[in-house]
């Protein structure tokens, strides 16, 4: 694990007005995945973190996205796409011990792992950090970096 913030990793900033425009930037960016990287999405409650990972998920050629949901109760959903997409939630986790019971190391490395609500993580993961912030209407301020 490294620091999330290490010198030389590019950062940049969208924003998008419709769910349409995050789902797209989302499937833009997995596009160029290799099929090993961690997504930590982070936002508010309705940000659009599930929007984000539906489009990271069409971006790895993910054929069913309406399938692609919070798993808020399962907390893990596995998608098949070009590579596997562990898509985790820790919304409902509390502390440390559940975070790291969950298991989803064993996710690393072995396809892409979108972790939503990453801000809950207590220690310090290497990946590609995105932060959502809501706007007026449907507009969105997209942060990414890593």
């Amino acid at each position: 694990m490294h620091a999330p913030d290490a010198p030389g990793r590019a950062a940049r900033a969208a924003v998008t007005h419709s769910e349409e425009e995050t789902f797209r930037l989302a499937a833009s960016l997995a596009r160029a995945f290799s099929g090993r990287e961690v997504v930590l999405l982070m936002g508010e409650l309705g940000a659009g973190k599930t929007v984000f990972a539906r489009g990271l998920a069409a971006g790895l050629d993910v054929r069913e996205t309406t399938s692609v949901c919070s798993p808020s109760y399962c907390l893990v959903n596995v998608y098949q796409g070009r590579v596997p997409v562990f898509h985790i939630d820790l919304y409902r986790l509390q502390g440390e011990a559940e975070i790291r019971d969950l298991g989803w190391e064993d996710y690393l490395g072995e396809g892409v792992v979108i972790v939503e609500w990453a801000e809950k993580l207590p220690f310090v993961l290497d990946g590609i950090r995105v932060t959502i912030t809501a706007g007026s209407d449907n507009e969105r301020r997209v942060e990414i970096s890593g």
